[in-house]
């Protein structure tokens, strides 16, 4: 039978896992009280890192069905649960990294996929959802331009060759 304060943690991580976009798994070994605190700030507002047991945080993972590779779950586990954009938290956590190898990005889930530890940096390669938006809303804004200038350029056309068709006629009929 299950202890009471244990259930409770499932519970807990298993709403997590399901109410979270992605979740990143880390390895924190060696790492302060102050570093960790700094990860915490790196992650943005819409992540929560927390320290987790392996165990009950597999269990919770796979009541919210999602299935991780056990080795995931080797060595002390810190997991990034990222409510916003998952790309400014796998940022932070690179970036983090790069400043503190201690810090061992292991894997973690994407909209229930999981991903691996290169997944994951690939994903903190990536520009900002709101800079990837802008960039196609102007490249939508710039082909509708080209449109436009198209359907423009075909009646200035139409009126330049009738124009030169009506010279070449009245040329034609003053020669005769």
């Amino acid at each position: 039978m299950a202890r009471p304060d244990k259930s409770a943690a499932v519970a807990e991580l298993t709403d997590k896992f399901r109410s979270s976009n992605a979740a990143v798994l880390t390895e924190y070994r060696g790492l302060t009280v102050a570093q960790l605190k700094t990860l915490r700030r790196s992650l943005g507002e819409n992540a929560q890192y927390a320290v987790v047991k392996n165990t009950l945080t597999k269990i919770a993972a796979n009541e919210a069905g999602i299935t991780l590779d056990d080795q995931l779950f080797a060595g002390p586990t810190a997991v990034a649960f990222v409510t916003g954009d998952p790309v400014e938290s796998a940022k932070g956590l690179r970036d983090f990294a790069k400043d503190n190898p201690n810090l061992i990005i292991k894997g973690g889930v994407l909209d229930g996929k999981a991903l691996s530890a290169d997944e994951i940096k690939k994903l903190a390669d990536l520009e900002s959802r709101e800079v990837l938006l802008s960039k196609l809303a102007g490249a939508f804004k710039g082909k509708q331009s080209q449109a436009a200038s198209l359907f423009q350029a075909l009646p200035t056309k139409l009126v330049r060759t009738v124009d030169a068709l009506r010279a070449k006629q009245a040329e034609q009929g003053g020669a005769e």
